[in-house]
């Protein structure tokens, strides 16, 4: 172990935040032993811009929220941490580990419950990557360097501590840290962990809590450097552990969706990881809708049972929270509307609150080359920037293209419906239906029954009766009238 002074590392108190010192101090006047540690000193050597800090000290959880009361909050149970409350900040503060003395470990190594406290030596060998196990007291103005790491820091080497197959083998999430501190730092990984690094390898997450795969997925979508991580996962074969049917490969849409992430984190704006699994899970989704509507569901029910089963699907690999299914399948949903919106509802739609999510996707769409937005994108960005009078002009326009699309559309159909009667009526018939078809002779009927029938069938007109009727072919009989008596008779 050495010892460095902080300002020879580049490190002063002036660059902490102040909730991070004050739980600092709070430990050390209980009397307890604290440091900052982890990728909050890496970072701040490296001249980044940490997003928190961690704490380790000998206190025990149980003694951390003596010190710190309600402020305090006990979690986990295979890793007890406390969770320290300052403002609006929050703080992770853990205790110093030690190696267990019984393993209680999964069939494939994994270590299933951490809770055996020790003093700083131990703790250090129980970290993961050199570069985060460098301990800072900022009051003492000093950090702890057990490995070497500042060479590491220096030579941005990222190297494991101990054997990499063991350290995989008792958290397998590791591989996913490997890969995104290489993206995020720009470090090259050490030999050691690319030689076991392997497909095989990769399989042990799937041991893995699909809650706690989902959360690192969110820190390989929102750490900036998404777009560079992406082919490393396909490289080393963690694509196929955290996506269920996606296929291993990046599309121009994919791309542009990381780039566009990674531009905005880079800006300050704020994103929803959940926008990206939208992104990712766009062609399942569109596979699962052609199978529907091909058993002739209806639209509307096609795309919602194909969403559930897409996001049913992945939570077999990681497992999104409900709100955030709910914001995809929106996303999903405002496709359609904005695709073909409805003149008297344009307005009322820019105003809809997944509006700005679903317009980032179809003009991410657009611009990656999807042909199916018809450039909806294009327009729905121009209308944004319109005045009130412009906007009822554009819209005037587009009810009007939008009747001559429809009336080209059906003339088309029109014609083309009677191009395929024309082709039905130049067919030939095999058969001739008179000779393919012998009627039995009708029986002849008596004449009592012919004569009554043709009876009926005069016409009550007689100003149509021809010559020809049958019953001007009568032959009359005359008939002596003398011998006709009129009237009543005796």
């Amino acid at each position: 172990m050495q010892t460095l002074r902080a300002s020879k590392c580049g490190l002063s108190t002036a660059q902490l935040p102040s909730y991070i010192i004050d739980v600092i101090d709070a430990l050390t006047k209980a009397g307890y032993e604290a440091y900052i540690v982890g990728g909050g000193v890496r970072d701040l050597m490296l001249g980044l811009n940490p997003k928190d800090f961690d704490a380790v000290t000998n206190a025990t959880p149980a003694q951390v929220k003596e010190v710190f009361g309600r402020r305090c909050r006990i979690i986990g149970r295979r890793f007890e941490l406390a969770h320290v409350y300052s403002g609006r900040e929050l703080v992770e503060v853990a205790t110093f580990r030690a190696p267990p003395k019984k393993a209680v470990t999964s069939a494939h190594g994994m270590i299933l419950r951490d809770n055996n406290w020790g003093n700083i030596e131990q703790d250090f060998a129980r970290r993961d990557f050199s570069i985060n196990a460098m301990y800072y007291q900022p009051r003492k103005g000093i950090v702890l360097d057990f490995c070497n790491a500042i060479d590491d820091i220096h030579n941005k080497k990222l190297r494991l501590l101990g054997d990499p197959a063991l350290r995989f083998e008792e958290d397998p999430v590791r591989m996913l840290r490997t890969l995104r501190f290489a993206a995020k730092l720009g470090f090259e990984i050490d030999q050691s962990i690319l030689d076991i690094f392997t497909p095989e390898m990769t399989k042990l997450l799937r041991d893995v809590s699909p809650h706690r795969l989902y959360d690192e997925s969110q820190k390989l979508f929102t750490m900036g450097h998404l777009n560079r991580v992406m082919p490393m996962l396909i490289e080393f074969g963690i694509w196929q552990q955290l996506f269920a049917d996606i296929s291993p490969e990046i599309t121009p849409f994919i791309q542009l969706a990381a780039k566009n992430t990674d531009q905005r984190i880079s800006i300050g704006k704020t994103i929803n990881p959940a926008f990206f699994y939208a992104v990712l899970l766009w062609k399942p989704f569109q596979n699962r809708c052609e199978y529907y509507l091909n058993k002739g569901v209806v639209a509307a029910e096609a795309r919602a049972q194909a969403g559930l089963d897409v996001l049913k699907r992945q939570a077999t690999r990681t497992i999104i929270p409900r709100f955030a299914e709910t914001f995809i399948r929106e996303v999903w949903e405002m496709q359609v509307r904005l695709l073909n919106p409805k003149p008297q509802q344009i307005e009322a739609l820019s105003g809809h609150a997944r509006f700005r999510a679903g317009f980032d996707f179809l003009l991410l769409r657009e611009k990656s080359g999807d042909e199916s937005t018809q450039g909806m994108g294009a327009w729905w960005d121009a209308y944004q920037q319109m005045t009130g009078d412009e906007k009822e002009r554009a819209i005037s326009q587009y009810n009007r293209q939008r009747a001559k699309s429809r009336r080209k559309a059906s003339q088309e159909e029109h014609l083309e419906q009677k191009l395929t009667e024309h082709d039905v009526a130049e067919i030939e018939p095999l058969v001739n239906e008179a000779e393919g078809r012998k009627r039995r002779p009708r029986k002849e009927k008596p004449a009592r029954d012919r004569d009554h029938h043709d009876a009926r069938a005069l016409p009550t007109d007689l100003s149509i009766v021809t010559a020809d009727h049958p019953i001007l072919k009568r032959k009359r009989v005359k008939r002596d009238l003398s011998t006709v008596i009129f009237g009543p008779t005796q």
